[in-house]
């Protein structure tokens, strides 16, 4: 019998734990991603200048661009600065608006893109996908997988808490997606990657379930690798399908409709995971979601991260108009405004309780 295998894209090294960031030029010679040295890293105004001074003694062929913000002309810029130049690979070095501009202008340019993340707040350090704000609000667009991906603790814990903590949100999600996913099977017969699927589940439920908190090594480390797993499912996948779901929809209304007031995308999402539970009837699930949600210090309920009632009851009707074609259970209740504000009132009720 023939032995049939599948390529999975994915990062060539992961280097995770504490001091990483101080072994990256040797870790790019070692893995063959720059022998020379010859580098564009793209970093931030602030946390990246710091982190500049510290490394760039060790990197004397380095040129170093700054990047304004996360928007698709920031990306396009970036590209036109490093485009001819003949650099090895691009190097990322910040949050998650640094990582996805820079994977956009890596791919722009046919470069290589090295991910190094100074914050967890999103599953984006990893994933084939880069969000940007354009002139229409905000557009997802499609990338390569970075080459290598590094994960410094030390740097992550310099990072303000929240940012973790908006991690924590994004990794949840993942099972209220995965439940949209397979709803989407069994109603409209879309495919499910089952590998895609278990990859991004086992993400998710290592971070419901691990006892720890953001203050706990241990705990950070398996977040960060959640983060990262997630980001191989939707490369293996070919989209966001593994981690994007009903919770996510809700979180693209809140910055389209709310863009000056939006909160961190892991804490939109999070609340939006235990909602969408509570519409599929996962009662207990959605509290479970809640009081997790709720020990990390993410909110569980609108008023929480400043929004009314009846703003999530509007986020939660437009919803499905900002992924067209994409199947959840938004999709399958279709449910009208009155009927998603009873819904909300008695979610509030139960987890509450």
């Amino acid at each position: 019998m023939p032995v049939l295998t599948r390529l999975i894209p994915s990062p060539l090294v992961v280097d995770i734990g504490r001091g990483a960031l101080d072994s990256l030029a040797t870790l790019l010679a070692d893995q063959r991603i720059s022998a020379s040295g010859r580098l564009a890293f793209a970093i931030s105004g602030g946390s990246g200048q710091a982190l500049r001074a510290r490394l760039a003694p060790g990197l004397p062929g380095a040129d170093w661009y700054e990047v304004a913000d996360g928007t698709i002309d920031a990306a396009v810029r970036l590209a036109d600065d490093i485009k001819g130049s003949r650099y090895d690979a691009v190097v990322a070095l910040g949050g998650g608006k640094i990582i996805d501009a820079t994977k956009y202008a890596a791919a722009r340019v046919g470069l290589p893109m090295v991910a190094v993340a100074t914050n967890l707040s999103h599953d984006g350090l990893c994933s084939p996908v880069a969000t940007l704000d354009n002139d229409n609000g905000r557009g997802s667009y499609g990338v390569p997988t970075p080459i290598a991906v590094v994960i410094d603790l030390d740097v992550i814990r310099e990072a303000p808490a929240r940012f973790v903590r908006s991690g924590i949100g994004d990794a949840i999600s993942n099972l209220s997606s995965l439940a949209d996913w397979e709803l989407s099977h069994t109603v409209t017969g879309e495919p499910v990657d089952g590998l895609a699927a278990a990859m991004a589940r086992q993400a998710g439920e290592a971070v419901l379930r691990h006892p720890g908190g953001v203050g706990d090594d241990d705990f950070v480390t398996v977040l960060a690798e959640s983060l990262v797993l997630t980001g191989i499912a939707m490369s293996i996948s070919g989209d966001s399908r593994p981690s994007s779901g009903a919770c996510h929809e809700i979180c693209h209304a809140f910055d389209l409709l709310y863009p000056k007031r939006r909160a961190s995308h892991g804490e939109q999402v999070g609340m939006g995971a235990a909602f969408a539970m509570h519409l599929r009837g996962a009662h207990e699930q959605a509290r479970l979601f809640a009081s997790v949600l709720r020990r990390h210090g993410l909110p569980v309920l609108p008023e929480e991260i400043g929004f009314t009632a009846e703003e999530f009851v509007t986020a939660v009707d437009y919803a499905p108009q900002t992924r067209p074609g994409r199947f959840t259970i938004l999709e399958h209740l279709d449910l009208s405004t009155d009927q998603i504000r009873d819904a909300y009132a008695d979610h509030a009720k139960t987890i509450r309780s």
